[in-house]
């Protein structure tokens, strides 16, 4: 029998300390699961060590476990066809935008009051709003004060690579696990579309001389990486005629040199964000044309899917930024930290990840035993591995694939909530239906008759049969009623 259910909910709310402490330590686990590894097969026990709980680079690690990004780094050396930073911006969710720069001396205060507050904190990254090397002392200075307070904290950086060569002896030396470079070329040619110059040692260069001296001091700086033990995720801006059809070659550089994760993401090109691509025209990727890359890729560098391109000054789970809720004039003045609340989450979590990682191998077998097929699952989440998001207050669902080798999280799809006091909800259904072209089934804690019935007129199935259900229980039950097979009982 399986232990009971924890809700994430009351594990992460602002329910007292006791009560979190005292579901953390039970009299006795019942779960037949504890002690379960939720390692995947093909992943090193040492490496698994410093990502298992690292939202960005473990998908199953971001189902428990949020960062936080500090804006303390707002200089950059290169300009990108695709970037324009903005600062005091809350309305918008995409990298290099922030709604405050941070001191060194804020970013501690603000880490401090998150981690007190949010027990699913276990990553800090600095990701601009500039670049984390180039505006290097400020991103030292507060690793230095935030490692000085919370011991266990992960520390991580977001850099374009012209300047990493130049600091990846301190970053060893400061412990820092994880970098992520944005690696969106290896020709020159090709990279002086996206980039119209770089600054490097006092010197403006453009076009193709840029490309090249930025090509390179990325492979210099990747190749050190790897050297030292660092962990390496590549994240490449896939932009629709321009370096689409390169990234095949990108994926295949960036793995001979050693990067553990390669992470494609969509442009993002909006007139309204002021971004060159964006005034000109340059259309992003549809989602099944990201997807379709994704998959081209497969076999080479491994692919990260769960990205959520996230703000400078991102907070939480990844898909649920709480980054509003910790300005800085509602910190209090002063703030001391507090472990107990982040350490009764992590024992918590481990046996509910214990749990998720049985049901899950149970769900995939219930698939390989049913005949071929293939199905489409968006689903409707908080997190947790959980379906317990209502379709109403949805921003986004996160996409399966099950088919007769298993099922496969291939990424998420971001929507506009659609129950906003009625205001606009018929337009908003229209485009969440846009967004689910290629979906067979949708999952969530709780739907209306009425967006179900639009659904299902365009042939999409919605259901709340599974609230509160692992995700791949529900998707092995659907696989197995479709294609013939009898599923096995469903994990609590």
């Amino acid at each position: 029998m399986s232990a009971p259910m924890i809700s994430l909910e009351s594990a992460t709310s602002t329910t007292s300390l006791d009560q979190l402490l005292a579901t953390a330590k039970p009299s006795g686990c019942t779960s037949s699961s504890c002690g379960v590894s939720t390692k995947p097969a093909d992943v090193d026990q040492a490496i698994w060590a410093k990502i298992k709980n690292h939202p960005c680079y473990s998908e199953e690690a971001h189902h428990y476990f949020a960062r936080m990004h500090v804006a303390v780094a707002p200089a950059c050396n290169i300009q990108c066809n695709y970037c324009n930073r903005k600062y005091d911006c809350a309305n918008e969710s995409r990298p290099g935008v922030v709604s405050e720069k941070l001191t060194p001396d804020q970013a501690l205060r603000k880490v401090i009051a998150v981690a007190n507050e949010v027990p699913q904190l276990s990553v800090l990254g600095v990701a601009g709003p500039g670049d984390a090397c180039y505006d290097w002392k400020k991103t030292k200075e507060t690793f230095e004060r935030v490692a000085g307070e919370i011991h266990d904290i992960k520390l991580c950086i977001s850099t374009n690579g012209l300047a990493l060569p130049d600091h990846v002896a301190e970053l060893v030396d400061m412990n820092v696990d994880h970098v992520t470079i944005t690696i969106n070329m290896v020709d020159p040619e090709i990279g002086a579309e996206i980039y119209p110059w770089i600054f490097y040692r006092n010197r403006r260069y453009t076009g193709i001389e840029a490309a090249r001296i930025l090509h390179e001091r990325q492979m210099v700086g990747l190749e050190m990486l790897t050297a030292c033990g660092i962990i390496t995720k590549v994240n490449s801006v896939m932009i629709p005629g321009v370096n689409d059809e390169h990234l095949v070659e990108v994926n295949k550089w960036v793995k001979e040199r050693g990067a553990f994760l390669h992470n494609v993401m969509p442009l993002i090109s909006d007139p309204a964000h002021g971004t060159y691509y964006g005034l000109t025209g340059q259309r992003g990727p549809r989602a099944l044309e990201l997807k379709a890359l994704q998959d081209r890729l497969e076999g080479g560098a491994k692919l990260m899917r769960h990205c959520r391109q996230c703000r400078a000054d991102a907070v939480g789970l990844l898909g649920d930024d709480r980054g509003q809720e910790f300005a800085l004039d509602q910190l209090p003045g002063e703030i001391t930290y507090d472990a107990r609340k982040r350490e009764a989450y992590r024992e918590v979590i481990a046996r509910e990840r214990g749990d998720h990682a049985t049901a899950k191998s149970e769900a995939i077998e219930t698939v390989k035993a049913a005949g071929d097929g293939s199905l489409h699952v968006a689903v409707a989440t908080k997190g947790g591995g959980r379906i317990n998001e209502h379709f109403g207050h949805a921003k986004e669902f996160q996409v399966y694939e099950a088919s007769s080798r298993g099922i496969t999280y291939v990424g998420h799809r971001k929507i506009e909530q659609y129950c906003l006091g009625g205001r606009g909800e018929e337009a908003t259904l229209d485009g969440i239906i846009t967004a689910l072209v290629g979906i067979d089934v949708v999952l969530c804690a709780k739907i209306g008759e009425c967006p179900k019935t639009k659904l299902m007129e365009a042939g999409v199935r919605a259901t709340d049969a599974y609230c509160y259900d692992y995700i791949e229980t529900a998707i092995g039950t659907l696989y197995a009623a479709k294609f013939g097979v009898e599923p096995q009982a469903a994990t609590a």
